[in-house]
């Protein structure tokens, strides 16, 4: 299985700081999952004798399936979109082998509107009606990132979906957002692939989950924050224009409001919290 090497690290809050508190791998799906499977990370900490650390994410519009081991025991959750932050309380020490699945792709293995699971996580025994034990078993007896990873594809594959042709239009159009800083408004989204707002609206709901405003705005964020953590103080004004944003204060409500700080307050606390 292929690791992944210099993806960026986007949607990770103060991410130089937190490499100093885990490790994160990640490993690119197999060919007939890669419809349904973005990728697999890993993440590793060892905090014993010391203060626990709060990892605080700015998430994707994507479901993740997470296989967790630590002091407390084995759990695998599924966690569905937060609209605003998530975060994990690192503590002693611990791992978590993830599915990120694309952001269509978890959809086909549960034929339910994704609306239901946004905002909340759930247990594999409450989403899939499955008990998760053996494959814990299985997973955290093996030696290496690859071979958990491979243990949670065989988890998949047993219970793999058709193709659903909607699910990946879905992933195409949040990819064409995620990329294209152009596409300012839903209706730029929608013009691009000859559909009406309404049509992309309830294709979203039923398979993203969110609303494409908020997959937009997310994708700026995003970018936003990674700025901040790589540079120097911004221009505010300069970088709310090259995000596409009407002005500097509707930039400045946007990040506060899902970040729960401003910008600037946001690049102060990177400084401080840096590795010297």
């Amino acid at each position: 299985m292929k690791q992944l090497e210099n993806l960026p690290d986007k949607g990770i809050l103060h991410a130089e700081a937190g490499r100093t508190k885990f490790s994160l791998t990640r490993y690119a799906p197999s060919e007939d999952l890669a419809h349904f499977v973005e990728h697999y990370w890993l993440t590793e900490w060892d905090l014993r004798g010391q203060p626990p650390y709060r990892q605080v994410i700015l998430t994707h519009p994507c479901v993740n399936l997470v296989f967790e081991k630590d002091a407390q025991g084995c759990y695998t959750g599924v966690h569905g979109i937060r609209e605003a932050t998530d975060s994990k309380l690192l503590q002693g020490e611990g791992m978590a082998l993830g599915v990120k699945f694309k952001p269509g792709g978890f959809y086909p293995f549960r034929r339910q509107p994704m609306t239901r699971l946004t905002g909340i996580s759930l247990s594999c025994s409450e989403m899939l009606g499955v008990d998760t034990t053996p494959v814990e078993q299985r997973m955290f007896a093996q030696d290496s990132g690859e071979r958990m990873a491979a243990v949670a594809e065989s988890f998949l594959r047993e219970r793999q979906p058709e193709r659903d042709t909607l699910a990946e239009l879905a992933t195409r159009i949040v990819e064409a957002a995620s990329t294209n800083r152009d596409l300012a408004k839903a209706s730029d989204l929608a013009d691009l692939f000859g559909m009406s707002v309404r049509s992309l609206q309830r294709l979203f709901s039923q398979y993203i989950g969110i609303s494409p405003k908020w997959v937009i705005r997310r994708f700026r964020l995003h970018e936003a924050a990674e700025r901040m953590e790589k540079g120097n103080k911004a221009d505010w004004t300069q970088l709310a224009a090259h995000l596409g944003y009407f002005d500097q204060a509707h930039f400045i409500r946007d990040f506060k409001a899902v970040a729960g700080k401003t910008p600037f307050e946001h690049f102060q606390a990177d400084r401080k919290l840096k590795p010297s």
